[in-house]
């Protein structure tokens, strides 16, 4: 056989070092077969069957209504998996955001925070901004 030429530099990475190590580490990852009992909001987003999933799984304190513990999963790229990742920590920060403070969180932010994502990755940033406002919405549709 000749040379193969498989366009593949492995010295280059189109994405930031945040994405990168988001990727590699990523942050508050579900990594058992279903999350702990007292996790009270769920939400999902897109279909394994198109491309991504996203899903987000949420402990609120009803009390307060701030995020005290977040997981997710993914069925989805590096970019996916970083912008999940990035936004769970988002939501974590300074002792939890309220739910009125994290559905004010836009995919844009997620991007900035990453240190941007190429034009075609932006759509993994949208997928976990949707799967945190349906978790968001089936907390607040069970605790009316």
């Amino acid at each position: 056989m000749g040379d193969v030429n498989n366009n593949c530099n492995t010295e280059t990475w189109f994405y930031s070092d945040i994405v990168k190590d988001h990727f590699f580490n990523p942050r508050n990852i579900l990594k058992e077969e279903n999350p702990p009992a007292d996790f009270n909001a769920y939400g999902v987003y897109g279909s394994p069957a198109c491309g991504d999933e996203m899903k987000v799984w949420l402990k609120i304190d009803p009390a307060t209504k701030k995020i005290v513990d977040y997981l997710w999963k993914t069925f989805g790229c590096a970019s996916a998996i970083a912008a999940a990742s990035i936004c769970s920590v988002m939501c974590l920060e300074n002792g939890g955001l309220t739910i009125d403070e994290a559905i004010k969180i836009t995919p844009q932010m997620i991007v900035e925070r990453l240190g941007g994502l190429p034009p075609r990755k932006i759509h993994c940033s949208v997928l976990c901004d949707k799967a945190l406002r349906k978790a968001i919405e089936n907390f607040v549709t069970n605790n009316e």
